[in-house]
């Protein structure tokens, strides 16, 4: 399988047009998730978080998911996104988590039993982070510290050698600034080892010079193709906008890389002003189009972390933390409300167009806002994965068990739940500094 390459959005409006002239009353929208059963959130609501319940689940979840995906050189195709990579920060999440500490080292040996094999065998791309090499090495870094071996010194080395690729204007003709193969993705992976490690991996003015890198990119590419807002990026010829593989996550690392906005004044100016950009996109409904092939369309339908309002959010969160404009946080609220009613996904339980996707979003506004209103959400979010109407009609994944596509992803979002004022989404922690 071919993991970067999505189809374009383009065809899928086509299809979709196809499939709707066939059958004029079919309804996209009931086969696309779930009616949302519960009601929201009442003050005075007494809102309780079932530990052995939780727990339970991930146990079962866990028993499964290492029957059925053996730490062999055969799975390591796809990385951290569908490959034993993803396993492997399962289980190094589960590990950091204080209520599940008698597990601790339990789940540490087990994450590097799952990297071991993809530390001898190539995911692809050595400089693409999801879905190459680079994502494993910066987790058995941070792996091989935490379990006192000094290789991580060396793990290290590797991470950062391939540093001097990303400055290569011309680094990947398919796009090389998003988050799953491109310079965003590796500057995700840099500030993530920076926490973990408590420690700089890069200097301010390495990072900064990535960041530059990115900014002079969109701004060419937006340039040449007389974008309506100053910086605008491509993957395979399409201008994504939510996380997957779009200007969101791209500009939210750029947010995330401490003193960038007071080094580069120009660039802070053209990231706010395509930020700003993109608030005008959200739709009156919460959401955000795909991409700029669906901008003026009266209705955008995919509400996941990778394409929509799932994803999108985290850039909105990161820019009113940063910048302090109250219409990013508008928009974030906006976008829980759509979450809320069309968020229980049909496509399965995972992170990026599942569930525990939608329901990291409630995590993650729960954290904005203080409001105890966002947890029931979350939990809510949760339950439903475990009805009767979830497990009979609920869509199975390509990838049941990994951690984007599948239930390791929904183990770290139940693991999560379970301390609520720490929840990140993998990779993509909006209120670090």
């Amino acid at each position: 399988m071919n993991f970067p390459k999505v189809i374009s959005l383009k065809s899928i409006s086509l299809i979709r047009k196809l499939v709707s002239s066939a059958s004029g009353r079919l309804s996209f929208k009931m086969v696309r998730f779930f009616q949302n059963p519960y009601e929201d959130f009442k003050p005075g609501t007494v809102l309780t978080i079932n530990k052995e319940e939780i727990c339970d689940h991930i146990n079962e979840h866990v028993q499964i998911i290492t029957k059925r995906l053996q730490p062999s050189r055969k799975n390591v195709d796809g990385g951290l996104y569908v490959g034993i990579s993803g396993i492997a920060y399962m289980f190094y999440n589960l590990s950091k988590n204080l209520l599940l500490s008698d597990s601790k080292r339990e789940y540490l040996e087990k994450a590097l039993d799952y990297l071991k094999p993809a530390l001898v065998t190539s995911a692809g791309d050595k400089t693409s982070f999801l879905l190459g090499d680079a994502g494993t090495y910066a987790l058995a870094t941070v792996l091989m510290k935490e379990l006192g071996d000094e290789q991580y010194k060396e793990i290290l080395k590797m991470y950062k050698s391939l540093y001097p690729q990303y400055l290569n204007p011309k680094f990947l003709k398919c796009g090389g600034d998003e988050l799953f193969v491109g310079r965003a993705g590796y500057l995700a992976g840099a500030l993530w080892l920076s926490r973990e490690l408590q420690t700089s991996i890069f200097s301010n003015e390495e990072l900064f010079k990535i960041c530059d890198v990115m900014v002079a990119s969109g701004r060419d590419y937006s340039t040449k193709h007389n974008s309506p807002c100053p910086l605008m990026y491509h993957y395979y010829n399409t201008e994504y906008l939510g996380a997957a593989h779009g200007v969101s996550f791209i500009l939210q690392m750029v947010l995330s890389v401490p003193g960038y906005l007071e080094y580069n004044k120009t660039a802070a100016a053209a990231i706010k002003a395509t930020i700003d950009y993109l608030v005008t996109l959200q739709t009156d409904e919460g959401n955000w189009p795909c991409c700029m092939e669906e901008v003026g369309l009266s209705d955008h339908k995919l509400v996941h972390w990778c394409h929509g309002a799932s994803g999108t959010i985290y850039l909105m969160a990161k820019a009113y933390l940063v910048l302090n404009d109250q219409n990013y946080y508008n928009a974030c609220i906006k976008a829980g409300e759509m979450v809320w009613h069309k968020g229980l996904l049909r496509k399965g339980p995972g992170i990026c167009h599942g569930v525990a996707g939608n329901g990291y979003v409630f995590l993650l506004l729960y954290r904005l806002t203080g409001e105890e209103k966002y947890l029931y959400r979350a939990k809510m979010f949760a339950d439903f994965m475990y009805t009767e109407e979830f497990l009979r009609d609920a869509r199975l994944p390509d990838n049941p068990e990994s951690l984007y596509e599948g239930t390791a992803g929904t183990v770290c979002y139940l693991s999560d739940l379970l301390v609520s004022d720490k929840a990140e989404f993998p990779f993509q922690d909006v209120f670090s500094n």
